[in-house]
Formats: C-alpha cells, sequence, structure tokens
C-alpha cells in the first residue's frame, strides 16, 4: 500500500496558533508566571498530537474565525507545523523543568526562544520548524502534499 500524503490545511490557523503562543508566553514572563509554560507546552502536545481539533487555539480558529474569512490563497502540508510544534513541546517540556528544578533564567530563555520562533512564523510566515521538516523530508524523499 502506498504511504498517503494527508490533507492540506489553511495556513493561517498555525500562525494564529502561534500569534496566540508569542503573547501568551511574553506576557507569562513579563508577569514572571512560569506556570504560563507548562499550559502552552499542552497546548502545543494536543494539537501536534491529536490534531487541530484538540489544539485549543487551532479550534478556535477553525471554529470562529475562519468562517468570517474569504478561503486561503493556498493551502498547506500539514506536517511541517506539528513537527514544529512538537519542537516547541519539548523546548516548553525543558523550560518546565528548568523552571521545577530552580533555574528560572534557563526556563525563562528556553520559553523565550519558542516565543520567538513562533512570532516570526506568526508575523512573518518564516516558521523555522517547518524548514527545518522541509529540508529533512526532501532529502529523505517524503512525498508532501499542496
Amino acid at each position: 500500500m502506498a504511504p498517503t500524503t494527508p490533507t492540506p490545511i489553511d495556513p493561517r490557523g498555525p500562525r494564529f496558533n502561534q500569534a496566540v503562543l508569542t503573547t501568551g508566553l511574553l506576557v507569562g514572563f513579563l508577569l514572571d508566571a512560569p506556570l504560563v509554560v507548562p499550559v502552552f507546552a499542552a497546548v502545543l502536545f494536543l494539537g501536534a498530537a491529536f490534531g487541530p481539533r484538540y489544539g485549543p487555539f487551532l479550534r478556535l480558529y477553525a471554529e470562529v474565525i475562519r468562517p468570517r474569512l474569504d478561503p486561503p490563497a493556498e493551502l498547506e502540508d500539514p506536517r511541517p507545523p506539528r513537527f514544529a510544534a512538537v519542537v516547541g513541546v519539548l523546548f516548553l517540556s525543558a523550560a518546565t523543568l528548568a523552571f521545577l528544578a530552580g533555574a528560572a533564567t534557563l526556563g525563562w530563555v528556553l520559553a523565550l526562544v519558542v516565543a520567538a520562533l513562533a512570532a516570526l512564523s506568526a508575523v512573518t510566515g518564516i516558521c523555522v520548524g517547518c524548514e527545518i521538516y522541509l529540508l529533512v523530508a526532501r532529502r529523505r524523499g517524503v512525498e508532501l502534499a499542496a
């Protein structure tokens, strides 16, 4: 049986998710509220592991925001943003462990790396984690959707 490519997605959903993530992490940093870090790790995990229906902000986008917008100019393969979300989960999980170990500076550095990369993607559409996925996928001969 030949491998199938997943159904392409509206790229504005992940960008909305990244904008919320950036905002939440920056507010958490400014208020010195490290509890936001594991919360956003869980949010990213739900969307990455189980799909957009389970990511709270991806679902908000799909059910409330997207119906009010014109169709997207183009669709994208969901695997690169999912990979980027997994990388974000790993960084935010490491940040959470750093906070638990009393290394708040390291925790915030790791969380702010995620916030910076999410902001870059949300504002410009340049997703570093997605580009890493695409580079590896092309080298392995993976067929990409859209």
